[in-house]
């Protein structure tokens, strides 16, 4: 579902991503990892056509993200760490806002509207301004609404930030169910337990290059350590660091 090759960006002397080469198949949780600066947040957001690639290219659904922008963008869904939303409107109409972006029909709208504002217990805030939400209910309807048109490829950058128990359990088991019904989804993350707990593979990338990629189980191997912490800040260590 995900193919890149040979993807570079520079931004002048600064080299952000390295002629990064990735294949990632339907129905996976594949988890990115890497320090501050590595290229994570650079790479999803040449995978989602916001920034055009220095060279190379990245295909999605098999459609090129570059010659046929539209079209791939319909196959996917993506949440950045810090989504924007509309302030002056209400969970019901940025859902319908969003359906309409999409061209789903109005009436499955209504109908996926009410199911998902009783998944993420967004029902009591449905005519509140986003303006005066919580963080944590904000992150809960950019899910819904990202989720709505049933994306082939779901791309989440820091999918848990400032989430309470509750939503981070909530949010974990649905990217499990998402992927068992085929979505692909690609997640960045610091949380290494996360990728411990969810991820079918993972990937490190350092200085802009893939320094590591397997599963957990090849990477523990690899790296010798008792878990992905200790496999990670081996694999990342600056010389003289640990």
């Amino acid at each position: 579902m995900i193919e890149i090759d040979h993807l570079t960006k520079d931004f002048g002397r600064i080299v952000a991503v390295r002629d990064l080469c990735l294949s990632v198949p339907a129905g996976e949780i594949f988890c990115f990892l890497g320090p501050n600066g590595a290229g994570k947040t650079t790479t999803i957001k040449m995978l989602t056509g916001l920034l055009r690639p220095t060279a190379g290219s990245a295909r999605i659904g098999g459609l090129d993200i570059q010659r046929e922008p539209v079209e791939a963008k319909k196959l996917m869904g993506y949440i950045p760490d810090m989504p924007y939303l509309y302030e002056r409107l209400t969970p019901e109409d940025f859902f319908i806002f969003t359906g309409d972006l999409y061209r789903v029909p109005r009436d499955k709208v209504l109908e996926e509207r009410e199911k998902s504002f009783e998944l993420f217990g967004i029902n009591d805030y449905r005519y509140t301004l986003i303006k005066d939400l919580s963080h944590g209910m904000r992150q809960r309807l950019i899910y819904a609404a990202t989720l709505l048109h049933e994306p082939r490829v779901l791309f989440v950058d820091e999918p848990l930030i400032g989430l309470d128990p509750y939503t981070i359990r909530l949010i974990k088991d649905l990217l499990r169910e998402k992927s068992r019904g085929g979505m692909t989804v690609f997640l960045t993350t610091h949380i290494l337990a996360l990728a411990e707990d969810i991820g079918d593979r993972i990937g490190i990338i350092l200085e802009g290059r893939l320094h590591a990629l397997g599963t957990l189980g090849e990477l523990l191997e690899r790296g010798g350590g008792r878990n992905l912490e200790e496999v990670f800040l081996k694999l990342t260590a600056k010389p003289g660091r640990l």
